[in-house]
């Protein structure tokens, strides 16, 4: 029997229809994705399943004796209860049955010898061992701890908890209350990578039904089996992943453009032959049959959400050295504790990376010090010629609370309000929207702001730490277009996999409280991760207990600045005016390899080159032999490079 049926269901808000007409059925392990922009109804609709909200029309059926979970964006009410209580709440009937056996102990205990007595205690205690049985507490504390909290936690009010933390503890109280039907309102939200691939994997094998809205592509293609489309208040079932839904809407949408172009035409000519010929006698019978065939045209319109995206882009990048960062023996601390030390990296123009590591292991600190907004606690680093660092915080602290949408985006790009207008409407505040006052900005709106100035600030280093919070799917694709076309260096902090996976082209890893460098993006930083998990390695050790934090006296101060070169010896002469006309040239050398290797890149994305064991193998051929032009016009510069610098210091 199916654990839920929704039948032509119907939600007004306001007066105003907001839903019509929605229909599916969910079987146990069936896990269905509601898609629909910001304010289609996704959360109402997760609400009225749940019984939170009414139903104005058709019937929401459920399996009889169904539990039901419900995970939404709102903080708990309740904050006066520890963290290990109002998990273990969610679970009110295995709680009931808990007290019901240890109730009819004690009457056992006490010397009760009635017969019904010990049928209703093994009944009970059958149904309780089927429920996971004493073990479902267990299970409650492997849940928070897959989402990050600690032992030390499980005692603490939920009062002295961060809004994020509270809503993992939302989420972990909807995972172990074990019900039929799991309803999950953005449960990726303050998740690191480490809690999302667990999260996947435990949807993945729980035998219920779960409804999902989510923003991250990542985790709805690992775990959606059905989508169901809510566009203009009307809904469409779709059977299949994330992906395959995605490539049947953009067919569906090219479909429809073609469709709106082919009835305008159509209804442009009818009007044309109306106007020409309604007052002609000859012509009157024919231009009134057409006026009213006109009339009966039912217009096919998209939903007008659908025109308002935002328009992403980043103009050209002014030319760095091509050394954008060096660390060396980098440290970072917070009060009490060592994040990083002896941490190389080393980062060169045009370099699209990836920074990755679980919560708390220095993402934000690091990035933060490489951008000079805090000094390191140790170690050099070098900031490269002509770089230009354009840094989108993580919460977007940048931008106060001060003033208005239109008054923070003059502020910070220094546009008079005309073009300050126009960049903004580029990302969705037009008219009224930009006299918004800062102070009352959603985070999505606040986010939008943030990369409205990014992109007006010319940057040729882009450092964005969590660019994706707040921002729908529509708009975190606008962003990684804007990204990939990016041709200025790139330091990518994010908990979407997806915009790693396509933006990134090497990701550094935070391991051990030190820097490692993986070759290729996001799925293949987990290969080569997987398979050293498998050889015995531990790649996710915490920094050694016997790093200790440096006293204030002994810390670098200032050392975010540019490191001065060593003056042991007298400076050697400059190199000569042919070392650097040869420099030239090997650097243009490279660039033009590059190029030709990006060019040929993107042809190869045509599946047409790989769709035959022919084609596949020229296909590789001429991309490795790219590759190697590539690796042989920077051998030649560096070369070049130290033999010049052997020159200068002889």
């Amino acid at each position: 029997m199916a654990v839920l049926i929704a039948s032509d269901l119907a939600k007004d808000m306001a007066g105003n229809p907001l839903l019509r007409g929605v229909s599916f059925k969910l079987e146990r392990r069936d896990r269905m994705t509601i898609a629909g922009r910001n304010g289609a109804g996704k959360t109402t609709l997760l609400r009225m399943l749940s019984g939170e909200t009414s139903v104005d029309g058709g019937e929401v059926i459920l399996q009889k004796g169904a539990r039901i979970a419900l995970h939404d964006q709102r903080p708990p009410r309740e904050r006066d209860v520890t963290l290990r209580d109002y998990v273990t709440s969610g679970a009110k009937d295995l709680v009931a049955m808990e007290d019901d056996l240890r109730a009819m102990e004690e009457q056992m205990a006490a010397g009760s010898a009635e017969q019904s007595l010990y049928d209703r205690y093994a009944r009970r205690q059958t149904e309780f061992e089927s429920r996971g049985g004493y073990t479902w507490r267990d299970r409650s504390t492997a849940v928070l701890h897959n989402l990050g909290f600690a032992d030390a936690d499980f005692d603490r009010l939920l009062a002295t908890f961060s809004g994020g933390q509270l809503t993992r503890a939302s989420l972990a109280r909807a995972l172990a209350s074990q019900p039929d039907l799991l309803l999950l309102d953005e449960p990726t939200n303050h998740l690191d990578i480490t809690s999302l691939e667990w999260l996947e994997g435990e949807l993945q094998q729980l035998d219920a039904a779960i409804v999902m809205v989510a923003h991250d592509r990542w985790f709805l293609e690992a775990v959606g089996t059905s989508v169901l489309e809510i566009e203009a208040g009307r809904s469409r079932f779709f059977p299949g992943t994330w992906a395959a839904w995605r490539k049947e809407q953009a067919a569906r949408e090219i479909a429809l453009g073609k469709a709106i172009e082919k009835q305008q035409a159509e209804i442009e000519r009818m009007e044309r032959f109306i106007e020409r010929f309604r007052y002609k006698a000859t012509k009157a019978k024919q231009a009134q049959s057409r006026v009213k065939k006109l009339d009966k045209i039912e217009k096919i319109e998209r939903d007008p959400r659908d025109t308002r995206e935002m328009a992403l882009s980043f103009g050209k990048a002014e030319r760095s050295g091509r050394i954008v960062f060096e660390l060396e023996r980098g440290r970072v601390e917070v009060p009490g504790r060592v994040l990083l030390h002896d941490a190389d990296l080393w980062m060169e123009r045009g370099e699209h990376v990836s920074l990755v590591g679980p919560n708390g292991t220095g993402k934000t600190t690091l990035v933060r010090a490489l951008t000079g907004e805090r000094p390191l606690d140790g170690g050099r680093l070098r900031t490269g010629h002509n770089v230009n660092i354009g840094y989108l915080s993580q919460h977007a602290e940048e931008l106060g609370d001060v003033g208005t949408v239109l008054e923070a985006c003059s502020r910070h790009t220094g546009l008079t309000p005309n073009k300050a207008r126009a960049l903004l409407g580029r990302f969705l505040f037009s008219g009224e929207e930009a006299e918004k006052p800062l102070a009352g900005l959603s985070g999505g709106e606040r986010r939008r702001l943030s990369l409205a100035i990014l992109v007006a600030s010319g940057a040729n280093v882009l450092v964005l730490d969590e660019p994706t919070n707040h921002l729908d799917i529509e708009s975190r694709e606008a962003l990684e277009d804007a990204l990939l076309a990016f041709e200025g260096a790139l330091i990518l902090v994010s908990h979407d996999r997806a915009l790693l996976d396509a933006v990134g082209r090497r990701t550094i890893a935070i391991e051990g409280g030190r820097l490692r460098s993986y070759d290729g993006g996001w799925a293949e930083y987990v290969r080569v991760r997987e398979e050293r998990r498998a050889a015995g390695e531990d790649v996710d050790a915490a920094p050694p207990d016997d790093v200790k934090p440096l006293p204030p006296r002994e810390r670098a101060n200032g050392a975010a600045a540019p490191a001065k070169p060593k003056q042991d010896k007298p400076r050697a002469a400059g190199p000569s005016k042919n070392a650097m006309r040869r420099e030239e040239q090997l650097q243009k050398a490279v660039e033009e390899a590059e190029t030709a290797l990006r060019t040929l890149e993107d042809e190869l994305a045509d599946p047409a080159a790989w769709a035959t064991k022919y084609e596949s193998a020229k296909s590789e051929a001429r991309h490795t032999a790219a590759k190697r032009e590539v690796e042989a016009a920077y051998a030649a510069w560096e070369e070049h490079a130290a033999k010049v610098e052997a020159a200068s210091g002889a």
